[in-house]
């Protein structure tokens, strides 16, 4: 086949509309919806039915990065900051200690049983070190898994903050390889450099969007997601030009932003959402295209040898040794290491050591992506029985609420408040992204003369407005009672 415009448009809406409709059966047939859209890419690929001739490292990177920066955007703009203070001591360790401690066990394994040198086995292991958010919580949100305490905020903030730290060490080993001078002397300051650089610019960033989106004033509502979305690739390129970590500046700001007062803050959260799907699928997709089946037969043994040390050793240690010093108990730690999902990251990392050229790069590859399927068909599909098992999950009748219903209850008890203004009441006109409302409050409804509006940052109130506003507690209900109706 030519490949012509309208024949990528033909190929691209088919393998789109492949991995839609693929995901459909995922909750009925228990197949991981990640596994499914890889599935798709394999069967379309030169040594599948579809036949399409796909060899190309550099565009598979460039894509991923793309995509994975869309996806920690769309994490980060979901996570609640008052659900993960709590555990953000432990979240950092786990994405920095945890990460570096999975790496370095699973690369001596990788080496001690493997013919490839200290060097690549480390880079093996850095490869396949952080977690997936995408499939973490695409799981525990099919299968209605509801987690006691604050295991669910630990898992999303690891999940979503623990890349950056494998994406550096493989850029390291890689250039380590690549580059005879290139030492652990050199690396740990450029370290440090990256994650306060990316750290601080994520937050200034972050805080910049708020500003801009607050203050501006756009013709049409739709216009908004199109600036976020220049806003965050100004983000990456941007950190990434000054020697930070691309990665780590946009999860903090969609955390920063996510957390402010925002205008149309409901239909840009929506928009990312649908976003980050579209990216998952095409990034995976993808993935599947770059695969080659009959090249993961010769490095079976090895990959599934790495895949149960990686499942039953290295996430284990890193996940005890780290949390050591917290309060967590042994079912929660075995939880927390069961938990640990790999995803479409590692097999994005995997391409860089094919661009720069690493002897065994093919190899290397291929064997992160059995492990990374070995993971999920394994880990992903008995998440709610090691759960039941550990007695971690929310009672019976909590898993029959919606979804709503389930993140409220994790959360502390949720609930909703109605408050009716009075007819001259001294918020007349004011926006409701100008009041002083407590962080963990939404307005979720206005109902004015007989009809229901669906707030945002830039609606008015009016005198004997009824706004029905979800809170976290009683005590929240109070205060914004009396903030309404202060003079």
């Amino acid at each position: 086949m030519v490949l012509t415009a309208e024949n990528i448009l033909l190929i691209t809406s088919l393998l789109l509309f492949a991995g839609v409709l693929a995901s459909k059966t995922s909750g009925k047939t228990g197949i991981p919806t990640l596994l499914l859209f890889l599935g798709v890419g394999m069967l379309a690929g030169s040594e599948g039915l579809g036949g399409i001739a796909f060899d190309d490292p550099s565009l598979t990177q460039f894509l991923g990065i793309i995509a994975l920066t869309f996806i920690l955007f769309s994490g980060g703009l979901d996570t609640k900051w008052p659900s993960v203070k709590p555990v953000l001591g432990q979240g950092i360790a786990l994405s920095t200690l945890g990460v570096l401690l999975t790496s370095f066990s699973l690369g001596g394994f990788v080496y001690w049983i493997s013919d490839l040198t200290l060097l690549e086995s480390l880079l093996l292991g850095s490869i396949v070190s952080s977690t997936d958010a995408a499939a973490v919580f695409s799981i525990l949100r099919s299968k209605s898994i509801g987690l006691k305490g604050n295991l669910r905020p630990l898992l999303e903030l690891e999940s979503g903050s623990n890349d950056p730290m494998a994406y550096f060490l493989t850029i390291a080993f890689t250039s380590m390889i690549t580059i005879g001078d290139f030492s652990f002397g050199k690396i740990i300051p450029i370290f440090f450099l990256q994650m306060l650089v990316g750290a601080g610019l994520g937050w200034l960033i972050g805080r910049g969007i708020v500003l801009l989106v607050n203050r501006i004033k756009l013709d049409a509502e739709g216009l908004y997601p199109v600036l976020m979305i220049a806003m965050i690739m100004l983000t990456y390129s941007l950190t990434d030009l000054l020697y930070g970590n691309g990665f780590l500046a946009v999860y903090i700001c969609a955390l920063t932003v996510g957390n402010a007062k925002l205008v149309h803050k409901r239909s840009i959260m929506k928009f990312f959402d649908g976003l980050a799907w579209l990216m998952q699928v095409v990034m995976f997709i993808t993935l599947g295209l770059l695969v080659f089946p009959s090249q993961m037969f010769p490095v079976l043994s090895l990959s599934l040898a790495a895949a149960v040390f990686l499942i039953v050793v290295a996430r284990p240690l890193g996940i005890f040794l780290t949390l050591w010093p917290f309060n967590y108990n042994l079912r929660e730690k075995t939880f927390l290491s069961w938990v640990g999902l790999r995803g479409a990251v590692p097999i994005v990392f995997a391409t860089f050591p094919m661009i720069h050229g690493v002897e065994s790069s093919s190899m290397i590859f291929h064997v992160v992506f059995f492990i990374v399927l070995t993971s999920v068909a394994l880990q992903a599909t008995t998440l709610p029985l090691a759960a039941r098992w550990l007695k971690l999950s929310l009672p019976e009748e909590l898993k029959k609420k919606s979804l709503l219903d389930l993140e409220m209850a994790e959360e502390g008890g949720s609930n909703l408040v109605e408050i009716t203004l009075a007819p001259n009441t001294p918020m007349e006109g004011k926006k409701l992204m100008d009041i002083a409302f407590p962080t963990t409050f939404r307005v979720v409804l206005i109902s004015r003369d007989g009809k229901f509006v669906t707030p945002n940052g830039q609606t008015e109130l009016q005198g004997r407005d009824t706004l029905m506003i979800m809170t976290d507690s009683p005590d929240q209900d109070r205060e914004i009672k009396e903030l309404l109706m202060e003079v």
